[in-house]
């Protein structure tokens, strides 16, 4: 029998952590594991509640979580517990997005702060295959962010481009992902998360978006799921995110269900790991235990993806 297809069975974590999987959608300070923080830490970090909206998210954030990390100390400890849990999770193929702005814990060395993560990266988890992922916010000022988003592409380090915030204003930005376009980098956009699925396909369309973080409004839209599914766009879909931010109810009516069976490119990711506290790992098991997907669902899913590994497995 296939082990991930035993493992979901048997509702064996141990087993499932053991077998191949990705996670594409992950922000490196948010990435951690919980457990191991709080042990560096000396502190219990509460379990999250069930959030009406991402303002009341970023909150709570503010009073339980980031007051733990202080300065360059704390900032790398973020990483190094991100590099951890997916190791421990049986990440294989991991994207993690370092937002510009976090090199100002290296006296604004885009330099120094790419050195930092290779650094991490080789000691805590060398075989994992990592993307490093430049994010952006909407919310930043537009000549500031263009002048740095050139510092971090002259690294000739970063993969893949992401962009978050405000999900209407994200088409404004073209001519930043135009530039991201000609380095060769993976584009994607946290759109219809919040937003709409005509949102998520306009996004696509202007932005000539790759992939989709979240995307789970396309749902609400025939016209948007053929789109997506007949442009082969993928979707990094999190489920507990969307459920603890209030966009899901529960997992038993994700719209991911919908999507997967109208042949849109599904994935599992965690986003926020250290706030949710959901693995990938967890997530089939949420995903299965709720009767969303039988095994072999989502040992599909599973292996869309390991872009980098043998789908045969």
């Amino acid at each position: 029998m296939n082990s991930f297809i035993e493992a979901l069975e048997n509702n064996d974590l141990d087993e499932m952590r053991k077998i191949p999987k990705s996670d594409l959608h992950n922000h490196i300070t948010r990435g951690g594991n919980k457990k191991y923080i709080e042990e560096w830490a000396g502190i219990d970090i509460p379990e999250c509640p069930k959030f009406k909206d991402l303002a009341e998210m970023n909150k709570w954030n503010e009073q339980n979580i980031k007051p733990l990390f202080q300065g360059v100390v704390g900032y790398e400890k973020r990483i190094e517990a991100a590099f951890i849990q997916a190791k421990m999770d049986g990440i294989k193929e991991l994207h993690m997005s370092v937002s510009i702005g976090e090199e100002s814990f290296y006296e604004n060395s885009v330099k120094d702060l790419v050195q930092a993560v290779k650094r991490i990266h080789q000691s805590f988890a060398p075989d994992i295959i990592f993307i490093p992922e430049i994010a952006i916010s909407t919310f930043k000022p537009f000549d500031e962010m263009n002048e740095r988003l050139e510092e971090f592409l002259d690294q000739e380090y970063f993969k893949s481009f992401d962009m978050y915030g405000d999900e209407f204003a994200i088409t404004s930005f073209k001519k930043i992902f135009r530039k991201v376009k000609e380095k060769g980098l993976i584009l994607k956009a946290h759109v219809g998360e919040f937003g709409t699925a005509d949102l998520v396909k306009e996004a696509v369309e202007v932005l000539e978006l790759d992939q989709v973080q979240h995307g789970i409004a396309a749902a609400d839209s025939e016209d948007v799921m053929r789109y997506l599914r007949d442009n082969k766009i993928q979707l990094n879909i999190c489920p507990t995110s969307n459920v603890l931010l209030s966009r899901v109810k529960d997992y038993r009516i994700h719209p991911i269900r919908k999507l997967y069976d109208y042949g849109v490119r599904v994935t599992i990711n965690t986003d926020d790991m250290l706030i949710f506290n959901q693995s990938v790992s967890d997530e089939f098991f949420n995903l299965y235990n709720t009767g969303v997907f039988n095994p072999d669902e989502l040992n599909d899913i599973r292996k869309n993806g390991l872009k980098y590994m043998s789908r045969n497995e």
